[in-house]
């Protein structure tokens, strides 16, 4: 057995996990990583590189709740279930139906405005400090719309985004053309002009793990068990080489992304977390055919124009962590690249990775209800890369008993 002691453990090196470390080893403390994969692996990687501050819709709202049987079960839908998965989804379910009403959904939308109004400083300083501020895109982002109605329903939606602090254009195809020439004819457009993209998030994870990882240490192993004592808290778990590991920490803090559950309630602590799979296809290119992600809204994906590929990001599917990944959804994610460019051949790879999903869309971030000693940090379903140093202040803050400030108070575990 390997037996250990650290200041402060972080379960998962995530890139919610990385930040966090970054910015505790910033502030001179001892930090021990554990995780199962290398460093940044995972949704990390495999997502659509928007850093995403225009995105303050929660999954959640009325018009999704009131589609929410059809959206469900139609397999060609952006927002779908694996039927074999819902038994154990039906309580998340109803807890999601009852944040997608009117007033919760507000509620979630300017909860979630105010967590990401410092997202984009905070990634470009991060990228900074890891020396990567070459794969910094700041080119903005677009949502395309095919027919003059979108664009239409475009413009009153959007004005609720300006409500919340984002700024948005709506443009019609000629400005849309003259934005992405590579793009085919379309409607218009909602231009996001100051959102930033990660033309290889792989890339900026391993920047990242490149400051974390000399300063330290990192287990590549997998926690089973955590138990408060009088000093700290006790980690017990297994290394990857089989190994059983006996950690103890002062501080812990649970940033295992969609496998945060299970630790989270040996803290004490009941949390509806559940998991969204996401997926990619990607193709090689020396140019990719746009120059700024583009999210095609009614298929519910986003062409993004990677480094030296194309990569097809996107949709919800509802399947826990346990089921194969979707044949079917890969190819639906084929098809509609394929409305857009209809040249492209077979992927050179396609992806599957696990998001952690929170009926009310927002993140879990803070103490456990049994004490201090142990944080949350986990939850973030679609804007966790863009989160990710916003979550990683708001911990640093907690453990050096400074106050946070008034976004946390959404994010407490304590809600549930």
């Amino acid at each position: 057995m390997k037996r250990l002691s650290t200041e402060i453990a972080v379960i998962g090196a995530g890139v919610i996990g990385l930040t966090i470390a970054e910015r505790l080893l910033a502030e001179g403390r001892e930090v021990t990583l554990i995780d199962p994969e290398p460093p940044g692996m995972g949704a990390s990687y495999g997502n659509a590189g928007t850093i995403a501050d225009y995105a303050v819709a929660p999954v959640g709202t009325p018009d999704v709740l009131k589609n929410l049987p059809s959206l469900l079960f139609n397999r060609n839908s952006p927002l779908a279930i694996r039927r074999a998965a819902l038994p154990a989804l039906m309580p998340w379910l109803l807890r999601f139906a009852r944040q997608s009403l009117p007033g919760a959904a507000a509620r979630n939308a300017a909860h979630i405005a105010a967590l990401l109004a410092d997202a984009g400083p905070m990634w470009l300083d991060l990228a900074q400090r890891a020396g990567a501020d070459g794969i910094v895109q700041p080119r903005g982002c677009l949502y395309i719309y095919r027919h003059p109605a979108q664009v239409a329903a475009a413009q009153r939606e959007m004005e609720g985004r300006r409500a919340l602090g984002v700024s948005v254009e709506v443009i019609d195809g000629a400005q849309l053309a003259a934005l992405e020439p590579g793009l085919p004819p379309h409607a218009g457009a909602a231009f996001f002009p100051e959102a930033i993209f990660l033309n290889d998030p792989g890339l900026m994870m391993q920047a990242i793990a490149a400051q974390v990882t000399p300063r330290a240490q990192l287990l590549p192993g997998r926690i089973g068990r955590l138990a408060r004592q009088v000093s700290g808290v006790t980690l017990d778990g297994r290394m990857s080489d089989g190994t059983a590991l006996h950690l103890h920490a002062r501080r812990v803090v649970i940033a295992a992304g969609a496998h945060s559950r299970a630790l989270a309630q040996q803290a004490g602590d009941r949390i509806p977390l559940d998991t969204e799979r996401g997926y990619h296809a990607e193709w090689d290119m020396e140019t990719p055919p746009l120059t700024r992600p583009s999210c095609v809204t009614e298929r519910g994906f986003y062409l993004c124009p990677m480094a030296g590929r194309l990569r097809v990001a996107g949709t919800v599917e509802l399947g826990g962590l346990t089921l194969p990944p979707s044949a079917h959804r890969i190819a639906k994610l084929v098809e509609g690249a394929r409305t857009v460019y209809p040249d492209l051949p077979e992927p050179d790879r396609t992806w599957m990775g696990f998001r952690p999903s929170i009926p009310d869309s927002l993140p879990v971030i803070g103490p456990s209800r049994g004490g201090p000693e142990v944080l949350h940090a986990y939850g973030h379903g679609h804007i966790g890369v863009t989160l990710a140093p916003v979550t990683a202040r708001l911990i640093a803050d907690l453990i050096a008993g400074r106050d946070p400030g008034p976004q946390i108070a959404a994010t407490l575990p304590s809600r549930f």
